[in-house]
């Protein structure tokens, strides 16, 4: 099952290419992860590849960061799946960027998100105790 990597702090896995004194850890993540949070965030509206990785770890209360090496094989996969288009443009600093935006097929959101929170649900049933659950 393919993997990919978002920084997130307070992880139990360690990066050998960060420095002790950054305190930065690690957490494995289903690559259809960074999908579904890619997506959710260009529903907003066309986005260049920084404004992404910012609105995403924005929205996660800088708990998530995403990495470049990370966020443009994304991109890629869902150009090819015709989830999202690209186009040359200017961004806020007045530089050239590609920016990425939603396609009809795209904007099957829905459907992914279904899919994650049912996958989600099911991760926390199996990790809380049974005990917390019969509390409940």
């Amino acid at each position: 099952m393919a993997l990919l990597w978002l920084t997130f702090y307070g992880s139990v896995l360690s990066s050998s290419r960060m420095s002790t004194r950054e305190n930065k850890k690690r957490i494995e993540l289903l690559q259809g992860t960074l999908d579904l949070l890619i997506l959710q965030t260009l529903r907003i509206g066309p986005a260049h590849g920084h404004a992404i990785a910012k609105a995403i770890e924005f929205r996660s209360d800088d708990v998530l960061q995403v990495e470049q090496g990370s966020l443009y094989p994304a991109l890629h996969r869902l150009i090819k799946r015709k989830w999202i288009t690209v186009e040359d443009g200017t961004s806020e600093n007045n530089r050239r960027a590609k920016f990425y935006r939603l396609t009809a097929n795209g904007r099957r959101l829905e459907v992914e998100t279904s899919k994650w929170e049912q996958f989600s649900a099911a991760i926390a049933r199996i990790l809380r105790p049974a005990t917390e659950a019969a509390e409940k």
